[in-house]
């Protein structure tokens, strides 16, 4: 660990830096708050704006920080992760706003790396239209997955994607399931 004590929120920045393959640009630190500004390769090079908020309750005032902080960037989206509860008004603030709010449940590790937790991965358009052409069916007919599970959320899911998840088997070597995200 460094000189300054890492707090679990900034903890969870890297985790979730490190699952959702964003490349870091910079960090940054004013006062009690850290910053992450990451480039997301997947989402074409699009940068985002990673928040740790120290606060126990975050309201409408951190919210509207934190999109000011993003238009001086000119970044459009952001994610925030915070050590309390989030108000109801502050969800339907961020939710405008382009602001991600990372519930306090989110874990401080790599879920992944358990052995009972698969690979999930968000299918591409291409990769979407292939499998529902295979398959015959339309996206709700595949069984759902909710966007507030830990695995999806982890990997950004959002409603409307399509996950494919890879588990280990011992009889087939490898089974590829298909889930539908639903809020």
């Amino acid at each position: 660990m460094s000189v300054e004590e890492e707090n679990l929120e900034e903890r969870k920045a890297k985790i979730l830096i490190k699952l959702r393959g964003y490349k870091l640009i910079k960090r940054e630190k004013v006062k009690d708050t850290v910053s992450y500004v990451v480039e997301a390769p997947k989402e074409g090079k699009k940068k985002i704006l990673i928040w740790c908020a120290p606060e126990e309750t975050v309201g409408i005032l951190t919210i509207n920080r934190m999109a000011k902080a993003m238009k001086e960037a000119e970044i459009e989206h952001g994610i925030l992760i915070a050590s309390g509860r989030y108000t109801n008004a502050a969800k339907q603030t961020a939710k405008k706003k382009r602001i991600e709010l990372l519930p306090k449940t989110f874990p401080v590790f790599d879920i992944f790396e358990h052995r009972l937790v698969p690979k999930h991965e968000i299918l591409t358009p291409e990769e979407r239209e292939k499998v529902l052409a295979q398959y015959r069916v339309e996206p709700y007919q595949l069984p759902q997955i909710k966007a507030s599970d830990p695995a999806a959320k982890a990997i950004g899911a959002k409603p409307g994607d399509i996950l494919r998840i890879i588990r280990k088997s011992p009889t087939a070597g490898e089974h590829i399931a298909y889930r539908y995200v639903v809020e």
